[in-house]
Formats: structure tokens, C-alpha cells, sequence
């Protein structure tokens, strides 16, 4: 199979119809062979109905729903694991996300070699309200994801190689950074196209403000896991230690200072009036809980049954003969 075209989706019943057709004319006429994915993530509208319509029409719909509303990143996560296309496509359910793309993004996946191309909506029509915050979303989100060329981290409309979307797994609110998922997995050949952004026909807008938050919130998870994931000794052992020797060191001139001046003959403290005393068993005790954290992360990645799992591009086997 050519294609398959993944459509996490909640409360879209209205324009469910036209995207379905607007993408099998776009296969139509580029003879490939598909299937359209709708993940109903809980809707409480007649979307499900409408999917069940579909398919009635069109076999190569298929139709995933949910008990619950979960969220975009198990949705995707879901139609990842059911995709059986050679290319997988991810768009929105709102028609903001052109089927027209697909035949570029298709070829930019099987032709030029890309792991993963996102698209980017580079003229939008969303009120500043929304532009403003993700142009600041976009740009921390490079600069710690070190994926420079990317503008447009949240565009939903994106292409991925099978293998891609099979050795990721997007959870919580982690769709926001597939690109950066796929690069911590080891795929590095990410690319990025000019999509067309076209304003909201049906419904209204599922997201919020404080998308924007938790999105900052995930950012930092996901650079945490990434660089010290499988050893967070490296870190809470380094930070501890560190806090640990500063605290030690200034509880050592608070009691050098008062020495001095008990032997110099001058005026002296206990060393409990002095303020910075507390503050350096703080700094020590702190140290130390950071430095056993570290100890309790090593525990706990021990027994993990996936600290040995490493991406494997290519495997030779070769049967030597004795």
C-alpha cells in the first residue's frame, strides 16, 4: 500500500464528508492506493455515524473510536500502530490541512529520501492571539531540539517513512514534537514543506492557551529523557554533588572566620547567628537528596526491561565456519 492517511479527529462531523472526498480524489488521480484512518477521539457528536457512512461508500475507510476523549497524542499514537501504508500522513480533521499536499509530501518521502517532512503553514489565518505565542513556541523548540529548519513544530499535517511512525511512540501531548521524537530515535533526515493554511470552515477551535504551557512543560521532558533518560546519575549526581561541596565549603569559612577572630582576640558569633550557615546546610542536605535521586534513577533504569533497546538501522549476520 502506497499510502496511508491518519485523521485523529473530535466533533467534526460536518466536515468529515468533504475532506473524505477531497482526499480520495487527490489518490484518484495519482493512482495510489490508500487508506484514511479516522481516529474518533471520543466525539460527542455525530462523527462516528458519519465515519461508519463513509466507509459504507468507501472501503478504504477505516475508523478507530474511542470511549473517551484522550487527547491528539493517543490518537496519533493508535492510527500509527494500525498504518499500513509505505507513507504515512497525518492531517487535521478541520479542512485547514489541504489533501492537495500529499502527492509532494509523498514524493519529498519516497524520492528525496526524507525520514519525516513537516509542513508549514506560512501564511496562517489564526488571530494573533494564537501566531504570536506559537512563533515563540517554535523558536524555543528548535533551539532545544537542535532541529534548526523547522518553523512549524504543531503543523498536523506531516509525512513520515513506515518505519519511522513504528519506532516512535507519542504519548501525553508529545504530538507537538514528533520531529524531535523521530530524531531521538535516530531518524535524522527531516525535511519541511510550504503547506497551504486555510481558515476554519466548520466548528471552532479544540485548543487553548494553555496548550502553549504544557507544550513548554513537554519540551522540557522530553530534553530531559533524551539526554539523560538512561542515566540520570549524570545529572542529579552532578547537580548534587556539586550543591553538596559549595554548601561544604561555605560552612567551612563560616567556621574558619570564627576561629580566626577567637584566636586574632577580635569579636566574634556562634556560628548559628550567622545566616549563611543555614543557608549551607541547606545547600548540603539539598546535594545530598539530589545526589541519592540520582541513585533511585540508576535503580529504577536498571530494572527497566528497555534500558538495553537500541535502534538498529542494518544488521549483517555472518556465520563464521570453524
Amino acid at each position: 500500500m502506497d499510502i496511508s492517511v491518519i485523521v485523529p479527529l473530535y466533533n467534526e462531523a460536518e466536515s468529515l464528508p468533504e475532506l473524505e472526498a477531497w482526499i480520495r480524489r487527490v489518490m484518484d488521480e495519482n493512482n495510489f492506493s490508500y487508506e484514511i484512518l479516522f481516529i474518533n477521539d471520543g466525539s460527542t457528536d455525530d462523527s462516528w455515524q458519519v465515519i461508519r457512512s463513509l466507509q459504507k461508500n468507501n472501503p478504504a475507510v477505516k475508523g478507530v473510536c474511542f470511549r473517551r476523549n484522550y487527547g491528539k497524542s493517543p490518537a496519533l499514537n493508535t492510527g500509527f500502530a494500525r498504518a499500513k501504508g509505505n507513507v504515512v500522513i497525518t492531517m487535521d480533521a478541520d479542512l485547514q490541512d489541504s489533501p492537495d499536499e500529499i502527492p509532494e509530501l509523498y514524493r519529498m518521502i519516497t524520492e528525496d529520501g526524507y525520514d519525516l517532512v513537516s509542513g508549514w503553514k506560512q501564511k496562517r489565518y489564526d488571530p494573533l492571539s494564537k501566531t504570536i505565542p506559537t512563533k515563540l513556541f517554535n523558536a524555543t523548540a528548535r533551539k532545544v531540539s537542535g532541529i534548526k529548519n523547522l518553523h512549524d513544530f504543531n503543523c498536523g499535517l506531516k509525512a513520515y517513512r513506515q518505519k519511522v511512525i513504528k519506532h516512535i511512540e507519542v504519548y501525553g501531548d508529545m504530538h507537538r514534537y514528533v520531529p524531535y521524537l523521530a530524531k531521538l530515535a535516530g531518524f535524522n533526515k527531516i525535511g519541511e514543506k510550504v503547506v497551504q493554511h486555510q481558515a476554519r470552515k466548520y466548528g471552532s477551535t479544540k485548543f487553548g492557551l494553555d496548550r502553549f504551557v504544557n507544550g513548554y512543560l513537554d519540551l522540557a521532558t522530553l530534553w530531559f529523557t533524551g539526554k539523560f533518560g538512561v542515566k540520570p546519575m549524570h545529572f542529579f549526581g552532578l547537580l548534587g554533588s556539586l550543591m553538596f561541596i559549595l554548601g561544604l565549603i561555605a560552612v567551612m569559612v563560616v567556621g574558619g572566620m570564627k576561629l580566626y577572630n577567637m584566636y586574632s582576640g577580635n569579636a566574634y558569633h556562634l556560628v548559628t547567628d550567622s545566616p549563611y550557615f543555614y543557608l549551607s546546610l541547606v545547600m548540603m542536605i539539598l546535594g545530598t537528596q539530589l545526589f541519592l535521586t540520582g541513585f533511585v534513577g540508576e535503580l529504577v533504569v536498571r530494572n527497566s526491561h528497555r534500558r538495553n533497546d537500541y535502534e538498529i538501522e542494518e544488521e549483517l549476520n555472518i556465520n563464521n565456519e570453524e
